[in-house]
């Protein structure tokens, strides 16, 4: 079994990108090669700025390349009227109108600069495993619709007819959703983002920033850049590049496998039409297939020794079962990466000091809310205040207990899936 992700074994390849080397003068200054920071670069640069970015390690080492492809176009733990109780006007029309093109927007950015990503905008789909779980499906749908987005209830039959799978109470599903392979995409990003101007550096760790009196100075092992504006575009790896930053997030590791591929009769009774899902469980079930009939799922881990090994055996077994398949399927390949959690679970920009910006937008919706994002902070980079974006701008505040909080959601699964299961039909019990 490789140690590479899927996604890396398969993307299309690309040239590596030159280390930074002597000084030079931008704009813009963004750190961090991943969806975040190749969506800034490439809308900065297509707005005239000239824009340096700089990677510690390669295009899409972080999570950024360690997901699963899913374009999902709303938040992981929030409705609509949520953000609105405690965003306000118009902050929170802002943030709701981006999340909610945030989809369209990738797969418009795809076509525009003909990424080969094997791209699928076929939806996404929310399976319902309780009653109480459907009930909030259907407020879900009525509150997105509200924003004239493609959302649909849907009933049990219908989940079934779409997933292929018996068990779930019902759902809904955001047909601008889908699914794509997310280092293709990123590599895609950073072509577009080159062909418009931008100077993108891998193997360009920053190892200090500091304050000038026109902006900022970043030192990098092969020189320096002077801009006038940054963003740290770092999300889970946000090191110790600023103080205190790492400590505003909890970073969050999930696991991916992939099998080998399965036959055709598989693909075609499991999701038919090419959506992906993750349910509605606490220790949410997540499945799709890539564009070889590979399919993919993940999972969390508890703290204990070995997960490296252990974790991947059991996601796979837990997949064959709740997929039904008539075995289980041969492993090819497993990965882990580290999400950003934002305590609220939405999108959100730090401005610890004039000039600068951090930005995290994960929270399980990577692809299509960082891609968004970048949209967002090439206008403040281009003068619009940062108040004025559509993330909403919190001050940066260390999370208290942050060594111990940061392992909560891996202490606490063993309840969440024992609490899942209560909740669950037989069918629905791995």
């Amino acid at each position: 079994m490789t140690p590479a992700t899927l996604w890396h074994a398969t993307a299309p390849a690309m040239a590596p990108l030159p280390p930074l080397h002597g000084q030079v003068e931008a704009d813009l200054l963004i750190v961090g090669g991943g969806f975040t920071g190749l969506s800034t670069a490439l809308h900065a640069a297509e707005a005239g700025l000239r824009v340096v970015l700089a990677e510690a390690e390669s295009i899409a080492y972080g999570a950024t390349g360690r997901n699963a492809g899913f374009v999902v176009p709303n938040f992981a733990k929030v409705d609509p009227d949520d953000v609105r109780a405690h965003r306000g006007e118009p902050r929170a029309s802002r943030l709701l109108a981006m999340a909610a093109g945030s989809a369209d927007l990738v797969f418009d950015l795809i076509r525009r600069h003909g990424i080969d990503c094997d791209a699928l905008q076929s939806g996404w789909v929310q399976p319902s495993h309780s009653d109480a779980a459907l009930g909030r499906a259907r407020e879900r749908v009525r509150q997105w619709q509200a924003l004239n987005r493609p959302a649909e209830f849907l009933d049990a039959a219908a989940v079934e007819a779409l997933t292929g799978v018996k068990g779930w109470r019902g759902g809904w599903i955001d047909r601008s959703g889908g699914v794509l392979n997310p280092v293709a995409y990123a590599r895609g990003l950073a072509r577009a983002a080159t062909a418009a101007g931008a100077a993108l550096h891998e193997a360009t760790p920053v190892t200090a920033l500091t304050r000038t009196g026109t902006g900022w100075r970043a030192t990098t092992p092969g020189g320096e850049v002077r801009a006038k504006r940054v963003v740290l575009a770092t999300n889970a790896h946000a090191g110790q590049l600023w103080p205190g930053l790492a400590q505003s997030f909890f970073p969050l590791r999930v696991f991916q496998i992939a099998t080998a591929p399965l036959p055709q009769s598989v693909r075609e009774r499991l999701l038919p039409g090419g959506q992906c899902v993750s349910d509605s469980r606490r220790n949410l079930f997540t499945f799709r297939f890539d564009a070889a009939n590979r399919l993919i799922t993940g999972g969390m881990h508890i703290l204990r020794p070995g997960a490296e090994s252990r974790v991947p055996r059991r996601i796979l077994a837990r997949m064959a079962q709740m997929l039904d398949l008539p075995g289980t399927p041969p492993l090819a390949f497993s990965w882990s990466g580290m999400a950003a959690v934002t305590p609220d679970f939405l999108p959100r920009v730090i401005e610890p000091a004039p000039g600068l910006l951090a930005a995290f937008a994960c929270n399980g919706r990577g692809i299509a809310l960082t891609t968004a994002m970048g949209a967002e902070l090439s206008r403040w980079a281009s003068g619009t205040p940062a108040d004025q974006i559509a993330p909403p701008q919190v001050a940066l505040q260390a999370i208290p207990f942050h060594g111990l909080a940061r392992m909560a959601p891996n202490v606490l699964l063993p309840f969440s899936i024992l609490h899942d299961r209560s909740e669950s039909p037989p069918d629905l019990r791995p």
